[in-house]
């Protein structure tokens, strides 16, 4: 039996930037494990939209599809919205089984992809005892979101950081530029923001804005196509595997 088809469903968004990272990444995939079938699907602005895409992966006879929401913790989208379209492709779908992957954070190799980010632009492991460190995501009213980025932060301050504040491009505060502000206030001599974002838009602008205003050292890149990302991708993948094929147990 051939493996289910990999769907990984991004954002999406009117930033061409967007969509060519989402691309690269699900070709790093292609790439890590060759005969696996990786499809993207978009859950606004860009093509293909998840629905349509479902559509013609049952029309080419796919039997099976694991979701992927590229997302990076279980805020609104993973919760609401994924869902309510898998839904709608199960009930207009029959013959296609569809099941949900979990988000990719928190995992230890997203804190892999983001030092990767943090020492490309140019900070050196020496330099952690006098560096704050802004954790930038782009933020969520959803309470749980923000409780992850917020642990992730106490996290990587346990990893030789002077100092790690998190910070949010939209809905929660603080800003990045505030964060960068608190961090140079608790007697950091250098900032660097890393931003928690996988793709380029509005948002990741934003935190690049902030950090600028502040006058952060260093500003890394967005995660991108990183390689630990896409390790990360497969694991969740092959976690949904794993879960659909476990037994149940009967009670008795």
């Amino acid at each position: 039996m051939s493996s289910p088809v990999l769907l990984v469903i991004a954002h999406g968004s009117r930033d061409p930037r967007h969509a060519a990272t989402v691309h690269a990444l699900t070709a790093r995939v292609r790439g890590l494990r060759p005969g696996l079938r990786v499809e993207t699907g978009f859950l606004d602005f860009n093509a293909p939209s998840v629905p349509r895409l479902l559509e013609r992966l049952a029309a080419e006879g796919a039997p099976e599809v694991v979701a992927l929401p590229l997302l990076l913790t279980r805020a609104f989208h993973a919760k609401s919205d994924i869902p309510a379209v898998l839904r709608e492709a199960r009930a207009a779908l029959p013959r296609l089984r569809v099941r949900q992957a979990e988000v990719l954070g928190p995992s230890p190799l997203l804190n892999a992809a983001l030092e990767r980010r943090l020492y490309e632009a140019g900070v050196r492991p020496g330099d952690r005892g006098s560096t704050g460190l802004v954790l930038a995501s782009a933020g969520s009213s959803d309470p749980e979101a923000s409780a992850v980025i917020a642990e992730i932060a106490r996290e990587l301050r346990h990893t030789g950081w002077c100092s790690v504040r998190p910070a949010f491009a939209s809905a929660s505060l603080p800003r990045t530029e505030d964060a960068v502000r608190a961090l140079r206030a608790d007697g950091a001599r250098r900032v660097a923001v890393a931003p928690y974002v996988i793709a380029p838009g509005r948002l990741p602008d934003r935190i690049a804005a902030g950090a600028a205003e502040a006058g952060a050292e260093v500003l890394a890149g967005v995660l991108g196509p990183a390689p630990e990302l896409a390790r990360l991708l497969l694991d969740r993948y092959d976690e949904a595997n794993a879960t659909a094929s476990r037994p149940v147990a009967v009670s008795a």
